[in-house]
């Protein structure tokens, strides 16, 4: 609390996220869900080209060639694009733009109870109401219990953090179909690691309602440069832009665009690091059930998993920190009996096996 603080901040709950190594400390780092594997060697070959002189000048403030990499990828066009700085800044410029309070009636943004826990924070910030829509059991999201329902746009992880599961996209579609009058976000920050999964984007020209939020951090190695970018009809694009012109013009510098559009066009190596992934996820699935661990169906570069009985989650987290290996605890009801372990390299899970096993 300070004085010099206006109401706003001094009643703000932040966003807390995982914990980062102190330097020089050495862990095998499994708890902010980033990728074991290098970018695009594409990135190397930009990061030595890059003329340094360019530095004096300010960036384009569209980030156009991020723009144009993802509507090459994605079959769109530049105006369906949106970049930032990340995909928080996104979402946030989306809380800003579709859902804040005051220019929607005090209507409810639905989001799932369960879910990536920044959104409760946006909401808060913008001073946003937020009903908190509960999972069904097993943690699966029904599509049935955001249709008929009085809001003022929904906002739904999918695959959804930190529990894994994925909402099929013809369910996406029905939820799209009973609300066609406000937004609907669909935040695929984990959507590479899906597979057969056609990502919402391509339902983006039969619905002006759909916005879709992607980042780099994820599946293109890219955490460390901070790209994020959201696709949806000109309209909504336009509506971000707006408002992030309102405050900061220039989110992406000239470094990490050009190091996000060599990423974003290096498919084959994408791909490549997004199958070694998943072949690592499905090992590591099957090795915690052979212990004993209950599991969601994981669709993302995560597993959402229950100790055996033999030990609780607080305490497994506990025992694997003090071995120089993170991973994720969320001290909070329902979910306190689970942990989430981002997939690392096939050696990193391995260890953290080894050390599981010690503890049981």
């Amino acid at each position: 609390m300070s004085k010099y603080w206006n109401k706003k901040i001094n009643s703000a709950t932040p966003y807390v996220a995982g914990e980062q190594p102190k330097p020089g400390q050495k862990v095998i780092k499994l708890n902010t869900n980033e990728n074991p594997y290098p970018p695009s060697p594409r990135v190397r070959e930009v990061l030595a080209d890059f003329d340094i002189a360019d530095l004096r000048l300010y960036p384009n403030t569209g980030s156009d060639i991020v723009r144009d990499a993802v509507a090459k990828v994605y079959g769109l066009t530049r105006d369906n694009v949106f970049v930032g700085n990340g995909s928080d800044e996104v979402l946030a410029l989306c809380w800003q733009t579709f859902f804040e309070k005051e220019y929607n009636t005090g209507k409810a943004v639905l989001v799932p109870d369960i879910s990536y826990s920044f959104y409760p924070v946006f909401s808060s910030f913008y001073d946003v109401r937020c009903e908190c829509v509960p999972l069904r059991e097993g943690f699966y999201i029904d599509p049935e219990d955001y249709c008929g329902r009085e809001c003022c746009g929904i906002a739904i992880a999918n695959p959804n953090a930190p529990t894994a599961r994925l909402m099929p996209l013809d369910d996406i579609r029905k939820i799209l179909d009973a609300n066609p009058d406000v937004p609907v976000l669909i935040d695929e920050a984990y959507a590479d690691f899906a597979e057969g999964y056609t990502t919402a984007a391509s339902l983006i020209n039969e619905y002006k309602n759909l916005i879709v939020v992607m980042t780099l951090s994820k599946s293109y190695s890219l955490a460390g440069i901070r790209m994020g970018f959201a696709m949806g009809d000109p309209e909504l694009i336009t509506g971000l832009t707006m408002a992030r012109d309102s405050f900061n013009s220039y989110p992406g510098d000239r470094v990490a665009q050009k190091v996000a559009e060599a990423a974003l066009l290096d498919r084959e190596y994408w791909e490549e690091t997004c199958k070694k992934i998943i072949a690592t996820r499905k090992w590591t699935e099957s090795e915690l059930v052979k212990l004993g661990f209950i599991l969601t169906d994981s669709q993302a570069n995560f597993v959402w998993a229950k100790p055996p009985k033999q030990i609780d989650a607080q305490t497994l987290y506990n025992a694997l920190k003090s071995k120089g290996i993170l991973i994720r605890y969320f001290n909070k009801p329902v979910i306190c009996d689970y942990l989430r372990i981002t997939i690392g390299t096939d050696d990193e899970m391995a260890a953290l096996m080894d050390a599981i096993r010690e503890e049981l």
